[in-house]
């Protein structure tokens, strides 16, 4: 299975990117997706997922700002960012996790940068 994501970029605060992500390979269609993000000297932490049935859960950090979606039939998610702010700079990663077998995937990730 692999993951490529892509979109990312340098905006301005209170601007908007959207990343997309697309699964190939033979990963399990119930499988969790979602994004997570890593900035400089700081852990990486869960920004957004979504279930095949489309459960989500947000970071509070993101929420109302962030939108996830899931295109099950061509294995791709997406996230919408508005309100950008200089703290969502970080590398952003797609990230898909298969329940039953336990694996996880990871994406190359892509840089966000939110500055004037």
């Amino acid at each position: 299975v692999q993951l490529q994501a892509s979109g990312g970029g340098l905006v301005q605060p209170g601007g908007s990117l959207r990343l997309s992500c697309v699964a190939s390979g033979s990963m399990n269609s119930n499988a969790v997706m979602g994004w997570y993000r890593q900035a400089p000297g700081k852990q990486r932490a869960a920004v957004a997922t979504i279930t095949r049935d489309g459960t989500i859960t947000y970071a509070d950090s993101v929420k109302d700002r962030f939108t996830i979606s899931r295109d099950n039939a061509k294995n791709t998610v997406s996230l919408q960012m508005n309100s950008l702010k200089p703290e969502d700079t970080a590398v952003y990663y797609c990230n898909a996790f298969e329940s039953l077998s336990h694996r996880v995937y990871w994406g190359q990730g892509t840089q966000v940068t939110v500055s004037s």
